[in-house]
């Protein structure tokens, strides 16, 4: 039956639908972060804008109650991305394979612009973090594609400009792929950390060679296994995971 909902709704269900991604909270150089792994060969991850009627879903309660219309539940997710005031993205975003947005390249204000940037990018069951020129030069085939800015870790190395003891702290989300591209981790601070900091947790605590920053001033996490649904002003595009009604998630793998 869940496979047939998500079918319904054109999204294919996942060798084992029934686990959900694990989540847990740590302590990281002196900070609280929360992060969530998800298992791209046991898991459905997806990128949602929009609902059936063209109205972006804004928050995860309204995603969460049109999957439960199909007998499905949102998992594990987060805000994912820069966005206009409409709640329309800023750069790069394709859903089930069709472009909304095209790249963006140039440098540009916020941190959006700070170059690098870069683009999540979600092809079957495998995903890759990849910088936006790089990206523009030879545009791999993505069912799902997010970009936003900066990059966190590049190929194992930080950012170039950010400073270890920066005073811009924000509460900051974000998202990684592990080097084989079977597993994301998304993580969020749970205070307000710089970007020398969140972009450490990624490279030297969860063992991800290649991040992106997904924003600081809207920074949302639904993790139900922890008991935790963000809520706040309307989001743009929301990262997640698909799962049966009532399923749930223990601790994360570090």
């Amino acid at each position: 039956m869940f496979a047939l909902a998500l079918a319904a709704l054109g999204w294919t269900a996942t060798p084992d639908p029934g686990r959900a991604a694990a989540c847990e909270k740590i302590d990281f150089d002196g900070a609280p972060f929360t992060y969530c792994v998800v298992d791209l060969d046991r898991e459905e991850l997806r990128l949602w804008l929009r609902d059936g009627e063209g109205k972006p879903f804004g928050s995860f309660r309204n995603l969460d109650a049109a999957l439960a219309a199909q007998g499905a539940a949102l998992g594990v997710a987060m805000n994912a991305g820069m966005y206009h005031p409409d709640r329309a993205p800023v750069g790069l975003y394709i859903e089930d394979g069709v472009e909304e947005m095209r790249i963006v390249t140039s440098e540009g204000p916020g941190n959006f612009g700070l170059l690098p940037n870069g683009v999540f990018c979600l092809a079957g069951d495998r995903a890759r973090v990849i910088e936006s020129r790089s990206f523009a030069e030879t545009p791999p085939a993505c069912d799902y594609a997010t970009q936003s800015g900066p990059m966190l870790v590049i190929d194992g190395a930080l950012h170039p400009r950010f400073l270890p003891d920066s005073d811009s702290r924000y509460v900051r989300n974000g998202i990684g792929v592990r080097a084989d591209g079977r597993e994301v981790v998304m993580a969020i601070s749970d205070r307000a950390v710089n970007f020398h900091h969140f972009a450490r947790l990624f490279r030297d605590r969860l063992d991800v060679p290649d991040a992106l920053y997904f924003d600081g001033n809207v920074s949302r996490l639904h993790a139900p296994g922890l008991g935790r649904i963000d809520g706040g002003f309307p989001m743009g595009p929301i990262i997640g995971t698909v799962v049966p009604a009532g399923d749930d998630a223990g601790p994360a793998k570090p």
